[in-house]
C-alpha cells in the first residue's frame, strides 16, 4: 500500500488546527516533504493495532562524538532503548524509526521487533552538525506520522529523543532555535506527544538546557550529561525507562509526561 502524501497529511493538519502558520513556515524552509516521506515505513493501515505508541530517536553522527570516544556509548545506549521497548507488555502497539543528524535513516517507523540496532557498521559518526535543519525534518515526521494514524482514527501517542553533543554549525535554512518552537509547541498542545532532548556536554562550549528551551522544550525533560561514558549511558538508561513507562497505557503516559524524567 502506498504511502501517504505528507502534504495532504500537513494540510489535513492546518485544517485541524494542530499546525499553526508559524509551523508551516518552517516546514516549508527546510523543505521536509521527501526527507519525511523515506521515513513514513509501514503504512497506518498495515498496522493491526486499536492504538500506537511511536518511539522516534534523533541521534547525532557528527565527528565529534567519535573524537569524544563516545560512539559505542551512544550505539549501546541507542540499543538500549529497543531492547527495553521489545520486552514491554505494550511491545505490539510500538513502531518506532530511528534517523540521524546528518539526514541518514536508519530504519523507517517499523514494529519494535523490526528495528534495527546500532552498531560499527551503520553507525560511523563523521558528518557535521546540522541540527536546527534536522531537526525540523525530525519533528516533522513525527508529526506526519500521528497525523496518518489519527486520520485512519487510531489513537496514537508518541514519545522522541532528540540527542546531540554539539551546537548547530551547517544548518543552511534555519538559523535560530527559536524557529523550532512553534512546531514544539504544537506537539505539546495536543497532549500526546512527549519531546526530549540529551545535549552531552562540549566542554562549556553550547549551554544545551538554554538551547533547548529556545526550541520549546520543558525543562523536565532536558537531559545533559557530562561527557563521561557513565552519565551517557545513565541519560539514555532514564529515556529508555521514560519511553517504557509511558507506553503502558493512556494514564501512564499523561503522568509520564507530567513527571519529566525521573530515576
Amino acid at each position: 500500500m502506498s504511502k501517504p502524501n505528507i502534504n495532504e497529511l500537513f494540510n489535513t493538519a492546518q485544517q485541524e488546527g494542530t499546525l499553526s502558520p508559524a509551523s508551516v513556515k518552517t516546514l516549508q524552509l527546510v523543505d521536509v516533504g521527501a526527507n519525511i516521506q523515506n521515513a513514513l515505513g509501514i503504512p497506518a493501515l498495515d498496522v493491526q493495532a486499536s492504538e500506537v505508541v511511536l518511539v522516534t530517536m534523533f541521534i547525532d553522527d557528527s565527528g565529534s562524538i567519535r573524537f569524544g570516544s563516545n560512539s559505542q556509548t551512544v550505539r549501546d545506549g541507542h540499543n538500549l532503548v529497543i531492547k527495553s521497548l521489545i520486552k514491554s507488555k505494550q511491545s505490539d502497539n510500538i513502531l518506532v524509526h530511528t534517523r540521524y543528524i546528518n539526514g541518514t535513516i536508519l530504519f523507517p517507523y517499523c514494529p519494535i521487533g523490526n528495528a534495527i540496532e546500532m552498531d560499527s557498521h551503520n553507525y560511523d559518526p563523521q558528518g557535521g552538525t546540522p541540527l536546527y535543519d534536522q531537526m525540523v525534518v525530525m519533528i516533522g515526521t513525527v508529526m506526519a506520522k500521528a497525523q496518518e494514524f489519527a486520520d485512519n482514527g487510531v489513537p496514537v501517542r508518541t514519545i522522541s529523543l532528540m540527542m546531540t553533543d554539539g551546537h548547530d554549525e551547517s544548518s543552511r535554512k534555519i538559523k535560530n532555535p527559536t524557529q523550532i518552537a512553534p512546531l514544539v509547541k504544537n506537539m505539546l498542545m495536543l497532549e500526546n506527544h512527549i519531546v526530549a532532548a540529551m545535549g552531552i556536554d562540549d566542554g562549556g562550549i553550547t549551554d544545551f538546557r538554554d538551547i533547548f528551551q529556545q526550541m520549546g522544550f520543558e525543562d523536565k525533560w532536558i537531559l545533559t550529561p557530562t561527557n563521561t561514558e557513565k552519565e551517557i549511558r545513565a541519560a539514555f538508561s532514564l529515556f529508555s525507562s521514560s519511553a517504557v513507562r509511558a507506553s503502558q497505557s493512556t494514564t501512564h503516559f499523561s503522568q509520564t509526561a507530567l513527571g519529566g524524567f525521573t530515576k
